[in-house]
């Protein structure tokens, strides 16, 4: 029988992969990257605790104002945005969890405007 191909079951066997070796530390903490088909959110996580740290996207309220549609000038502005808040954390360096996602397109935006804000990876 035909089994149709899911692309977002291969995404996160792809992630759940990827998870064994990405491990983030209070000193270098993990930024995931969440893409769905509308928006873009990214989070800095600590894995040890468990914890949060910062995190922002497309829906936040400081980039709801930005005028146009959401697409990679606004995954550029998410990053610049976490990491902006990531720095107020005290965090400066991260390890870069694309999600199962290529690094393309929006993931790319993102982690990109991450660095230019002062991100290192």
């Amino acid at each position: 029988m035909y089994k149709r191909f899911d692309r977002n079951a291969a995404r996160k066997h792809r992630h759940l992969r990827i998870r064994k070796k990405v491990h983030g530390t209070p000193e270098r903490p993990r930024l995931n990257v969440y893409r769905s088909n509308l928006n873009i959110y990214a989070q800095i996580i600590d894995d040890s605790t468990g914890r949060t740290l910062a995190a922002a996207s497309t829906l936040d309220p400081a980039l709801k104002s930005e005028p146009g549609r959401l697409t990679v000038a606004k995954s550029r502005l998410v990053g610049l945005l976490v990491a902006e808040r990531a720095r107020a954390c005290g965090v400066t360096k991260v390890v870069f969890d694309r999600g199962g996602y290529r690094y393309h397109g929006r993931v790319k935006a993102l982690a990109d405007g991450a660095r230019e804000a002062g991100l290192e990876f």
